[in-house]
C-alpha cells in the first residue's frame, strides 16, 4: 500500500504527439534545450529515471506546467547515444503510469512531484468480458491487415500472462490519435481502460474495413481495364488473321460516310469535319472519342434543312380543326389566316400564340389539331416546374453527362425543321440559382433572333424561325413582360352549357362508350341529363370533370350489364342523381321576389361565372359602412364611392339626406366562405343601396356588371362571355353591361344574344332607370337596348 503511495521527484521529459505507456519501450530523439538538460540530470542524478508527459498542444516549444496533461509515465533511459552537440537518441521503458501533482522549474528543465497510480483491477466478470472483447477485435483487425499472420496473433494474445501490457500494445500498435490514448493512460480503472480500448479499436477496425474495401476495389478495376485491353488486342489479333473488320474503322468508315451524305450549313460542316478529325485520331479507349462521337451523332441528326411539306388546302384545314374540336372561332380563323399567308408567301415566319384559357378548355390538344390541319410534326414540352436553364439551352461539353437542351432535342425527334412544338404551361416556370428558363425563351420565341438559335452543348447556330410555337398558359399574370410581348395572345373563354352538351354528345360521350365496350344502343344519354350532369355535377370552365362524370356513367351502367341486365339504360336526370348520387353544386337561381336593399350581380370566377346576390340593411343608430362576406380592398372602396355618389346625390333621386347621417349600412356578399375581389360589382353596390334608401325594390329577372366612379360613370369590364351565360343559368332575362362593353357580344352564341335581353348604361343613372323602376325620373335618357 506504501509502494502504491509513493511520491517522485524526477526530472519531465515533455513528449510532442506520442505518449509511452508502462511496460513498453519507445525510441526518442530529444533535441529541445531543457528535454536535453533533463535527460542529462535523469541519467547524472537519478539512475536514469525520469517522467516522461505529453503536452496538450505540439506547437507550444517551451512547455510549462499548464501545457502538459496530468498523467504520465515513470520511465528508465535503457540506451544513450549522443549524435551531435544538439541531439540526443535514447530508448526508454516505461515502469509504471503515475498521477503529475506539481511541475517546477529546476534550473534549466522541468521537474515534477508525481504519484505511482496503477490501474484497480476487480476481477469482475465484466472485465474480463471486455478483455475477451478487446482480443477479438484486435484479432479481426490483424486478420484484415496480415491474414497469414492473423492465427497466430490471436493465439499470442489469448495466452498472454499481462492483459494490461497487450492493452497499452494494442492501442500502441492501432495509431490511436493523442487524445484517445491520453484517455486511456489516465482511466480511473483497468475495467475503463478496457472499455475505452474496445470504443477506440471498434472505430479503428471499421476504418481499416472501409479502407480494405477502397483498395480491393481499385485493385479489381484495375484488374478489370487490364482484362479489358488484353482482350481487345487479341479481339483484334483474330480478326485481322479471319481478315474482318475493325470495329473501330468501321465505325469511323460509318460516320465519314454520314458525314458526306448530310446537308449540312457551312459553318456546321466546318466545325463537323474539325471535330471529325480529332476524333480519328483519338485510340479507341478514349473517353474523349465517345463524347466527340455523341456530338457527331447530334449534329447528323439534325434536320438543318428537311422540312415536311405543308397542306395548304385550306378548306381540308377547316375541316380537320372542326372535327376535332367545338367552337373556338377566334384560334381556327388565326391558323386559316397563316395558311393563306402560306399560299402566297411560302418563306413567311411562322406565328408564335400563346393560348390563354382555365384548364379543360382543349389548350393542349388544340396543338395536336393544329399540326394535323397543317400536315406537320407535332412535338410538346412540358415547361411546368422547370427551374434550371440548362434544361432548355443545354450543357456545355466540357461537363460529363453533358447533352443537348429540350429544345434541340425536340427538334432532332421531329427531323424536320417546321415543326408545330407546343410549349405547354409556360405560366408555371420556375426560377432559382440555376438560371431563369423564361429569360432563355425570350431568344427563342423572337422572330428577329431565333434563326441563330445556339444551344451550349450544340454551340452551333440552329434555325428556330420556321417552327411554328404554340404556349398555353392558365394566366398571364406570372409571365415576363418581355416575353409576353413576344406572342401574340389568344383567349380561350369557358364553354357554355349548349356548348358543353353538343361537346359531350360529340366527342365525350363516343369515347368512353368505346372504352368501356358499350354503345349507343346500350347507353342513351339525353339532354336534359347531361344539364343535369353539367349544372349539379360539374362547376369549371372546361370539360375535364364533365368527361370523368361520363366515364363514372359508363362504367357504372357497364357494371349493371355485367350482372345481367339486358335492357338500354336511359341516362335522364332521375337515373344520373341515382347513379351518382346527391347533387354536388346548387347552382344559383333568380329570385322571384327581391326587398328593397338587394341587388343581383354577376361575377367571374376561374370555372367560368356566377350569380351573386348583394345584400345591404339599414341600421338605427348605427354608423359608417359594415362590409361582410370575405370583400377585398378593391370592392370595399367600390362600396364607398357608390355609397358617397348616392349620399352626394341624395337630391336627385328623392332620397332623405338625413338617413345617410343617421343610419349605418351593413352590406354582405354571400357565401360568406369564397373570398370576393373587383371593381365589376360597383354598379350592383350602387343599386341595391340606391334600393336600400328609396324603399324601392329593384327588378329580380335583371343581373348587372360593371364599375362606378365616384361621378357616377359607369367603366368596362373583363369576362362577359362567362357572366352572361351565368346569367342565363340562373334565369335572368335582362342584364345591364357597360357601353363599352357592347362589342363583346359577339363572343356569345347566336341563342343566348336572342333569347336575352341587354342594356348598355354609360351613368349610373341609366342602369337605375332599368334596374330600380321609379327611382330616376321617366324623363331621363334610356340606356342603349338590344336583344
Amino acid at each position: 500500500m506504501e509502494e502504491q503511495q509513493k511520491t517522485l521527484k524526477l526530472p519531465v521529459l515533455p513528449l510532442k504527439n506520442v505518449v509511452l505507456f508502462p511496460k513498453l519501450v519507445l525510441p526518442l530523439s530529444v533535441g529541445r534545450d531543457a528535454s536535453r538538460a533533463a535527460v542529462e540530470a535523469a541519467i547524472k542524478q537519478h539512475d536514469g529515471e525520469l517522467i516522461l508527459v505529453s503536452q496538450r498542444s505540439p506547437e507550444v516549444d517551451v512547455p510549462g506546467a499548464d501545457d502538459l496533461y496530468n498523467f504520465g509515465t515513470h520511465a528508465r533511459v535503457r540506451k544513450v547515444l549522443r549524435t551531435s552537440a544538439n541531439l540526443i537518441e535514447i530508448v526508454v521503458s516505461g515502469l509504471e503510469r503515475v498521477g503529475i501533482l506539481t511541475v517546477h522549474q529546476e534550473g534549466e528543465y522541468l521537474q515534477a512531484e508525481a504519484q505511482a497510480m496503477p490501474l484497480v483491477h476487480d476481477h469482475s466478470t465484466e472485465e474480463k468480458a471486455l478483455q475477451a472483447a478487446l482480443f477479438e477485435l484486435a484479432s479481426k483487425a490483424i486478420e484484415k491487415v496480415n491474414p497469414q499472420a492473423a492465427e497466430q496473433i490471436s493465439a499470442l494474445l489469448n495466452s498472454a500472462d499481462d492483459p494490461q501490457q497487450v492493452m497499452w500494445l494494442l492501442a500502441t500498435a492501432f495509431n490511436l490519435d493523442m487524445a484517445q490514448m491520453q484517455n486511456l493512460l489516465g482511466a480511473a480503472s483497468l475495467k475503463e481502460a478496457f472499455q475505452l480500448a474496445v470504443n477506440y479499436l471498434s472505430e479503428e477496425a471499421r476504418v481499416l474495413e472501409v479502407r480494405q474495401k477502397i483498395v480491393s476495389d481499385a485493385q479489381e478495376e484495375m484488374t478489370k481495364e487490364q482484362r479489358e485491353y488484353v482482350l481487345r488486342r487479341q479481339m483484334k489479333a483474330i480478326q485481322q488473321e479471319l481478315g474482318e473488320d475493325d470495329p473501330a474503322k468501321a465505325e469511323t468508315d460509318d460516320l465519314r460516310k454520314r458525314l458526306a451524305e448530310t446537308v449540312l450549313p457551312d459553318e456546321a460542316r466546318k466545325e463537323a469535319e474539325r471535330e471529325f478529325k480529332r476524333f480519328e485520331r483519338l485510340p479507341d479507349q478514349s473517353p474523349e472519342r465517345h463524347v466527340i462521337r455523341t456530338w457527331l451523332d447530334l449534329v447528323l441528326e439534325l434536320p438543318w434543312k428537311k422540312t415536311t411539306e405543308d397542306n395548304l388546302d385550306i378548306a381540308r384545314a377547316r375541316q380537320v380543326l372542326n372535327e376535332d374540336h367545338y367552337g373556338l372561332e377566334d384560334v381556327k380563323e388565326r391558323i386559316l389566316e397563316h395558311l393563306g399567308v402560306l399560299q402566297r408567301n411560302p418563306g413567311a415566319k411562322a406565328p408564335i400564340l400563346c393560348f390563354v384559357g382555365p384548364p379543360g378548355v382543349g389548350k393542349t390538344s388544340l396543338g395536336q389539331s393544329i399540326a394535323r390541319a397543317l400536315g406537320r410534326k407535332f412535338e410538346r414540352m412540358s415547361l411546368g416546374g422547370l427551374h434550371d436553364e440548362s434544361e432548355l439551352r443545354g450543357h456545355r461539353r466540357t461537363y460529363i453527362g453533358a447533352m443537348a437542351g429540350r429544345l434541340i432535342q425536340s427538334m432532332r425527334r421531329a427531323g424536320a425543321q417546321n415543326p408545330v412544338m407546343m410549349l405547354d404551361e409556360v405560366d408555371k416556370l420556375g426560377r432559382d440559382f440555376r438560371g431563369d428558363p423564361a429569360s432563355a425563351l425570350l431568344e427563342v420565341l423572337d422572330p428577329a433572333q431565333n434563326s441563330t438559335f445556339r444551344d451550349n452543348y450544340l454551340d452551333l447556330p440552329f434555325d428556330l424561325s420556321k417552327v411554328m410555337f404554340i404556349t398555353t398558359a392558365n394566366s398571364l399574370d406570372t409571365l415576363p413582360q418581355p416575353l409576353l410581348d413576344r406572342m401574340e395572345v389568344i383567349r380561350l373563354s369557358g364553354y357554355s352549357e349548349e356548348e358543353k352538351v353538343a361537346i359531350a354528345n360529340r366527342y365525350l360521350i363516343p369515347r368512353q362508350l368505346s372504352e368501356t365496350g358499350l354503345s349507343v344502343e346500350l347507353v342513351r344519354f339525353s339532354d336534359e341529363g347531361l344539364r343535369k350532369l353539367i349544372g349539379s355535377y360539374t362547376r369549371e370552365a372546361g370539360l375535364r370533370n364533365l368527361e370523368r362524370n361520363i366515364a363514372s356513367l359508363c362504367r357504372k351502367s357497364a357494371l349493371k350489364f355485367a350482372e345481367g341486365r339486358t335492357e338500354p339504360i336511359d341516362l335522364a336526370p332521375e337515373m344520373i342523381v341515382e347513379m351518382l348520387g346527391p347533387e354536388i353544386f346548387l347552382p344559383e337561381s333568380a329570385r322571384e321576389n327581391l326587398p328593397p336593399g338587394v341587388s343581383t350581380g354577376l361575377a367571374w370566377t376561374p370555372s367560368g361565372g356566377d350569380v351573386l346576390y348583394i345584400e345591404a340593411t339599414l341600421l338605427p343608430k348605427g354608423k359608417g359602412l359594415t362590409l361582410t362576406g370575405q370583400l377585398g380592398d378593391v370592392m370595399q372602396e367600390s362600396a364607398k364611392a357608390a355609397q358617397s355618389y348616392l349620399w352626394a346625390h341624395a337630391g336627385d333621386y328623392g332620397l332623405n339626406t338625413e338617413m345617410f347621417a343617421d343610419f349605418g349600412v351593413h352590406i354582405h356578399v354571400p357565401s360568406g366562405a369564397i373570398p370576393k375581389d373587383g371593381p365589376s360589382a360597383g354598379i350592383t353596390l350602387a343599386v341595391a343601396l340606391a334600393s336600400l334608401y328609396s324603399k324601392k325594390v329593384a327588378r329580380p329577372d335583371t343581373a348587372m356588371t360593371g364599375e362606378i366612379t365616384l361621378t357616377g360613370r359607369v367603366l368596362p369590364i373583363g369576362g362577359v362571355k362567362e357572366k352572361v351565360l351565368a346569367a342565363r343559368r340562373a334565369g335572368m332575362k335582362r342584364v345591364i353591361l357597360p357601353k363599352a362593353n357592347a362589342k363583346d357580344l359577339r363572343d356569345l352564341p347566336k341563342n343566348v344574344q336572342e333569347e336575352m335581353e341587354f342594356h348598355f348604361a354609360e351613368r349610373i343613372d341609366e342602369v337605375f332607370l332599368v334596374a330600380v323602376p321609379g327611382l330616376v325620373p321617366e324623363s331621363a335618357p334610356e340606356p342603349a337596348k338590344q336583344g
